[in-house]
Formats: C-alpha cells, structure tokens, sequence
C-alpha cells in the first residue's frame, strides 16, 4: 500500500521513474514495518521450521515487493553463517550499513528478522528468484558487492563465504564477467587488475582502453543514482577500482 503511494509521489516530485522507484523502496519499508507487528509475534516460533516455511516468512515479510531491508536480512544470514560461525564484526557490519542505508526506519525489528534467518536453513534458490524479479542488474551487483563486504569484514574471505555468495550471486543472474570483477576487488593479486576489467593478461593495449571505457560506462555511481547512500558508497569503490586497474595496467605496459 505505502510502496505504491510513495513510488506515485516520487515520480510526482521528481518526474522520473528513478524518483519513483526510490519512493516505492521507502513505501516499502513503512510496509515492512506495519506487517511487522504481526510477523514479530510468530518470530520466536519460528527456529526449526522448514524452508519452504521460512520462505514463506520472507514472503510475508517482504509480500513480493522490493522490500530491501528484508532481503538484505536474508542474504546477510546466508553469507554470515556460511563458515560456520556468526562473528560479532559481520554482525557489526551488517548493523552500520542498515543505519547509513535506511536511518531511522532502521530497527530492531529488522535485527530480529536477521535473527530468524540465522537460526533455520535459507531457502536461497526461491529468494535468489524473487530478488531476480524484483531488482535491476546493477542494483543486483551492489548486492553482491555487500555480501562480500560482510565476508571481509573480518579481513579474510573464506572460500565457504566465497561459495556462498558465488551461489547467490549466479542465481540471482550476475554474469560472471561482472561477479569476476567484483570478486577481485576483495582479492588483489597479480591478475586482479586484468580480472577487474574483464580481461587476461594477453590483452592488447587496445582491448584494454576499450574494456576500461565500458566498464566505466556500465559500473558509473549514476547507475544506482536512486539507491541508498551505503549502495552509492559501494559503488564509488568499484568504479575507482576500475580506475585504479587501468591506471596500474598503463603504468606496467607504459600505455599513454
């Protein structure tokens, strides 16, 4: 309900579809917290259910609509206890990003929906589903970029983490070009600034100069323009990555 007035007042004031998205995100998360009430109730009941059941929590929590918060809680829990082990660092930085992201709609209610998520088995392939339906690719990739966020928050992805959010992000439909380049921004090594750009160390000087141009163009910040702040952070970071590769390529090969 809330989703559709206030995506109808986004693009009322901004007379653009990115206003109107962006009010349809926040409408639903006032949507979230009303259905909330309800939801926090049967919260506590919820460890040991199945996951189809918890599946169908995430559904009543987010009713199929680009409910953020919701699905942030879910892929959270995912990468978080993939290892085995729940730190207080990755809970620290799952906290941090929610407060910057989404300020004062930022509640314990969404702690308690993370909570649910960490204590039963996650239904990844039906939510990887929804949230392919529900957000464009470039916010998908910001979502992937996150995730790994979490994964290094202790300052060492590890390849259980990894295999996690690999899993999401190719049923969430990232191409792996794109999961590649995200991917080697949390792990520098001799090939990472040709993995950034999408290519192998045999590129010509040309093939590099137009793989820079492109992904300039398709990972620009203006991308994600109506997503939260921490989302454009994210993004920031990945375009001066991009940068920073071009420029330690041209350095190595002495490109002008």
């Amino acid at each position: 309900m809330f989703g559709l007035i206030f995506g109808f007042i986004g693009y009322l004031l901004t007379k653009s579809v990115f206003g109107a998205l962006f009010g349809y995100i926040i409408g639903g998360i006032f949507d979230s917290q009303q259905r909330a009430k309800n939801a926090q109730r049967q919260g506590g009941q919820q460890q040991g259910r199945s996951a189809q059941d918890i599946f169908n929590y995430y559904q009543s929590r987010s009713n199929r609509a680009a409910d953020v918060p919701t699905i942030l809680m879910a892929l959270s829990a995912a990468v978080m206890k993939a290892d085995g082990k729940v730190l207080k660092v990755e809970l620290s930085y799952v906290k941090e990003f929610l407060r910057h992201q989404f300020g004062d709609q930022f509640s314990g209610t969404h702690l308690q929906t993370l909570k649910n998520y960490l204590d039963n088995d996650i239904p990844l392939t039906q939510i990887c589903s929804d949230v392919r339906l529900q957000l464009r690719p470039e916010s998908r990739l910001q979502l992937v970029h996150y995730l790994f966020g979490i994964a290094k928050a202790d300052g060492d992805v590890s390849n259980s983490e990894l295999n996690v959010i690999t899993q999401i992000a190719s049923m969430m439909g990232i191409a792996q070009a794109d999961f590649e380049s995200v991917k080697n921004m949390f792990y520098r090594n001799v090939d990472s600034d040709y993995k950034i750009l999408g290519l192998e160390e045999n590129a010509t000087d040309d093939e590099v100069k137009k793989a820079y141009r492109k992904m300039a163009v398709k990972f620009h910040p203006d991308k994600v323009a109506q997503m939260g702040e921490d989302f454009q952070k994210g993004a920031k970071e990945k375009f001066q990555s991009i940068q920073e590769a071009y420029e330690a390529i041209k350095k190595r090969r002495g490109i002008k």
